[in-house]
């Protein structure tokens, strides 16, 4: 019974027209996206369907969240073309078995994190890199989709290459096919935003407008098969279709990879189980919010790493959960996992018996499926309020945006990590400091630049609020320097720790030297409210053993002590 997952063991009767209505509404939606997913990669088109079975149910398994819809995304097809171009011919056999050991390294990657409880990862990347790494992605997915509107092909893996070979390849473009492409685009823009409001007028109730407002990518791919298979426009025309997708069912098969192809696939790997699993996770909590569920991130490490494996072992590449189809699932109704376990079930059917259907599907319309798609995720929305409240965050995005369209996924993503560590490091080494006083009757100590305040003469007080390190102690022993500067009469200085939560070796040597400077001169160096463990770690160290009977409480009971201090001394 353990074995069974637990939402199939609380399951009722009354979530299964939930269930099957969404693992339907998500398997049309799912057909074209996983073909076009695919070829992003540059896969075949099968690879997609063939990611879009097992994972599903390997998910529904271990993963914690009711809704999210697990299976090929665009982010990570990009992210699957940009590590396996550079090391084979892009539809190769070799290029297919590389994307099958993706997935895998990916999914032990992901599998080995959750049994550490490794799920804090989900808040390593800040959410403005993963803004700036997706809006980054997505301008590059719409460049690189572009050649397939014009019907050129273009070769060249940046995307200065890319727009170079746009430019000059424009006048060779096939008419019918920008038809094609231009045609879906705009039908596929104008759904997005009039189709829903449309039916709504109509009568259609709104949640079930939504939801047939975001099935019109396959209205697109149906229409515009029928009309080439009825045109013969592949022919006539020269319109580029999909061909022929192999029907049935794929072979399982694991095959572990080699030295040489773990050397070249870990680093990629990890970006991808990393970037999935932050975007996988950040799509399952906004949903589970809406119905007060809970989602357990070393599960959702599990589920993603089992979807992933269950992926290699028929054939597909890397999966995570998308935004998209996730918001289409909970709308339509879907209560539990099963809405993903019928969406594979059908899947599988569609291979099994219908892949001819997609012969006739022109490029041109995936790729404006493909365009679409990622539009939405560029993300202005998060920079303009970034950049209102904070500028460091808000150029952390715009780097890493820039990044990954000029320098590459890989790179792009690692100079976002490395701009937010940076900011971070920044913004802590020059901590907000306020010299503070009493509020008249009180215990409450305050800023004395923002509040009337009782202070002591010949005591400084001084609150630091941020742990103390290697790039910020000197800081500190610089900001007492010019206090002592611009008051010679201090005898008391006292530095409040309410928000030192640790100080490091660095930090400990240079308040050690402060210490004995300020004896020197006659000045008592006094602590409040420091936090026990930094005082149990104090307590084993010089300047702990010299500062006993020193280190107060609170910062009223060392205003107090500096206060009789002072009257003794006059």
């Amino acid at each position: 019974m353990a074995l069974v997952p637990a939402w199939l063991r609380q399951y009722r009767a009354g979530w299964l027209a939930g269930d099957l209505t969404a693992g339907l509404i998500v398997t049309v939606m799912l057909i074209p996206q996983s073909l076009a997913y695919a070829m992003l990669a540059g896969l075949p088109p099968q690879v997609g369907l063939y990611a879009s079975i097992l994972p599903l149910v390997a998910y529904a398994a271990l993963g914690s969240s009711m809704t999210l819809a697990v299976g090929p995304v665009a982010v990570a097809s990009l992210m699957t073309a940009s590590a396996l171009q550079p090391l084979a011919l892009a539809g190769s056999p070799e290029y297919a078995a590389m994307a099958v050991q993706l997935a895998l390294i990916s999914g032990v990657m992901l599998l080995a994190f959750g049994v550490l409880r490794l799920g804090f990862l989900a808040y390593f990347l800040s959410h403005p890199v993963i803004s700036g790494f997706i809006t980054g992605s997505a301008v590059l997915i719409a460049i690189g989709q572009l050649q397939y509107i014009l019907g050129v092909r273009i070769v060249g893996a940046g995307v200065m290459e890319k727009l170079t070979g746009l430019v000059t390849s424009w006048q060779h473009a096939n008419l019918p096919t920008v038809v094609t492409g231009v045609a879906t685009l705009v039908f596929l823009l104008l759904a997005r935003r009039a189709m829903a409001p449309l039916l709504e007028r109509w009568g259609v109730p709104a949640s079930m407008a939504g939801l047939l407002a975001k099935l019109a990518p396959m209205v697109a791919v149906v229409v515009a098969t029928a009309a080439v298979a009825i045109g013969r426009l592949d022919q006539t025309a020269g319109i580029a279709v999909v061909g022929a997708v192999p029907q049935g069912l794929p072979a399982l098969a694991l095959v572990l990879p080699d030295a040489d192809t773990l050397g070249l696939l870990w680093l990629p790997a990890l970006l991808i189980a990393l970037v999935g699993f932050v975007e996988s996770v950040s799509v399952a909590q906004s949903l589970a919010l809406q119905r007060q569920q809970r989602i357990v991130p070393n599960r959702e490490l599990l589920g993603l790493g089992a979807a992933n494996i269950a992926s290699a072992v028929s054939g597909g590449y890397p999966v995570t959960g998308g935004f998209a189809r996730s918001v289409v699932n909970f709308a339509a109704g879907a209560h539990t996992p099963l809405a993903g376990v019928v969406s594979a079930a059908l899947m599988a059917l569609v291979i099994a018996a219908f892949t001819g259907l997609f012969f006739h599907l022109p490029h041109a319309v995936l790729a404006a499926t493909i365009i679409v798609a990622v539009t939405s995720l560029v993300d202005l929305d998060t920079l303009r309020r970034a950049w209102r409240y904070d500028r460091a965050d808000a150029l952390s995005l715009v780097g890493t945006a820039l990044g990954v369209v000029v320098l590459g996924v890989e790179a792009g993503i690692l100079a976002g990590v490395a701009l937010s560590l940076g900011a971070l490091v920044w913004r802590s080494s020059r901590p907000h400091m306020a010299v503070v006083g009493r509020v008249p009757g009180t215990e409450h100590f305050r800023n004395v630049l923002r509040h009337k305040v009782e202070t002591v003469p010949g005591l400084l007080a001084l609150r630091v609020d941020e742990s103390l390190f290697f790039a910020n102690a000197v800081v500190v022993e610089d900001r007492i320097g010019e206090q002592l500067q611009l008051d010679p009469g201090l005898h008391h200085v006292l530095l409040i720790c309410s928000a030192v939560n640790q100080i490091d070796a660095t930090a400990l040597e240079v308040l050690t030297e402060l210490e004995r400077s300020l004896a020197a001169r006659g000045i008592v160096f006094l602590l409040a409210e420091v936090k026990g463990p930094v005082m149990d770690r104090l307590r084993t160290t010089d300047l702990g053993r010299r500062l006993e009977g020193r280190v107060f409480l609170s910062v009223h009971e060392a205003f107090l002590f500096a206060r009789r201090r002072h009257a003794q001394a006059s």
